[in-house]
């Protein structure tokens, strides 16, 4: 099979992240800060490892202040409902993932917050324009992604910091797209709070999420319950990281992205981002050539992360996608991928989209496979029943 899914969760995932996880749960698999032993402080200590690596990555100063959660989701709830308060203004943008908009849609409709969101231009370009223009004095948070996962658009992030400090606003960037493709610096581009989904780029397992909390921003937590310390104490602890790590962390999974990272970081930022982005160039070369294939997103690479949105003109996306699985065992991705209001906004809501997304694992050949498979597709529809 050729798997090109790679923005719901890269496979397959570098050999140390497996390895790694297989000896977690074989030799030591304990639940930290439960008991005492030789086993519990090494997993502790491998824990504590794993917050300086994922700091260390994103150039955080302050590995305590990196939470592991049970995904980018879990982080991003945690994230949008711990920091607003009713009467809050918020801003966000068509590019969402359903995972940002449906908490602030639910805080909206509870008429605790009020929403702004900032429209997208046919290439999925953001009017970073209209969003300074929807500040307002009672705008406490700007929420946007780093890359879409649906057309793969960069956002100028740092742009968007600077607003927002320069505003008092806080800013909250969805990094699932980018984080271990692309350079973060939360320092430099003034990211108050910064969501990693481990299964995706980072090459870890799934189950696995990180939120980062810049010094100076005071989260309202989303679970109360035992951390392994202050224990005498029937109150949730105010230090870091416990204080949003109530219940048993998914000690397995923070062990395979701690091997996930280490990965990234030995093998380089640039050179990942530079694979991917070669196949992302010859993909989208190919597609050109075909007269009813539609792409949509902004097609210059530097604007983009190696995520590809397309359509066979007339044929709906879930039709195609199913076509490449059956008959060229090609795994994609068809639908609407958990982002309603771009395809909104980029008129695909009833068809959808065909998405293939690369890794720095996929190949030139896979490439050219796929892309003859969508030609003989094109070529052949009534053989194929479109």
């Amino acid at each position: 099979m050729i798997y090109v899914n790679n923005a719901a969760t890269t496979w397959p995932k570098p050999e140390g992240v497996y390895q790694q996880i297989n000896s977690c749960m074989r030799d030591f698999g304990y639940n930290p800060g439960r008991s005492g032993g030789v086993g519990i402080s090494r997993i502790e200590r491998d824990i504590f490892n794993v917050r300086t690596k994922v700091a260390e990555l994103i150039n955080a100063a302050n590995s305590s202040r990196v939470i592991f959660t049970s995904g980018a989701t879990e982080a991003l709830n945690l994230a949008i409902k711990g920091v607003l308060r009713k009467g809050d203004h918020v801003i966000t943008t068509e590019l969402e993932h359903n995972s940002v908009l449906r908490p602030l849609r639910k805080l909206e409709k509870s008429k605790l917050i009020e929403l702004s969101i900032i429209q997208i231009d046919q290439k999925g370009r953001l009017n970073l324009k209209q969003l300074e223009e929807e500040i307002q004095e009672n705008t406490t948070l700007i929420v946007t992604t780093h890359a879409s996962n649906v057309i793969g658009s960069i956002v100028d992030i740092k742009r968007i910091g600077e607003l927002a400090h320069n505003r008092g606003i806080t800013y909250l960037v969805d990094a699932a797209q980018t984080a271990g493709v692309v350079e973060i610096d939360v320092d430099k581009i003034k990211i108050d709070l910064l969501v990693l989904a481990g299964h995706k780029s980072l090459y870890g397992p799934p189950g696995i999420g990180v939120l980062y909390i810049n010094e100076g921003i005071e989260l309202d937590t989303l679970i109360e319950g035992g951390t392994g310390s202050d224990s005498l104490s029937t109150y949730q602890p105010t230090i870091l990281p416990d204080r949003y790590e109530a219940g048993t962390l998914n000690t397995m999974g923070i062990i395979g992205l701690g091997a996930g990272i280490d990965f990234v970081l030995e093998t380089g930022i640039a050179q990942i981002r530079g694979s991917e982005l070669r196949l992302t160039k010859r993909f989208i070369a190919g597609l050109k050539k075909m007269d009813d294939i539609i792409i949509y997103g902004d097609l210059e690479m530097k604007a983009r992360v190696s995520v590809i949105g397309f359509n066979l003109n007339g044929i709906a996306a879930a039709d195609l996608g199913y076509i490449l699985e059956s008959h060229f065992n090609i795994s994609v991705r068809a639908g609407l991928h958990c982002a309603p209001l771009l395809h909104q906004a980029l008129h695909t809501k009833k068809i959808g989209m065909v998405r293939v997304s690369f890794s720095y694992f996929n190949t030139e050949e896979e490439v050219d496979i796929i892309l003859e498979a969508l030609s003989k597709i094109a070529n052949n529809k009534e053989e194929f029943g479109l």
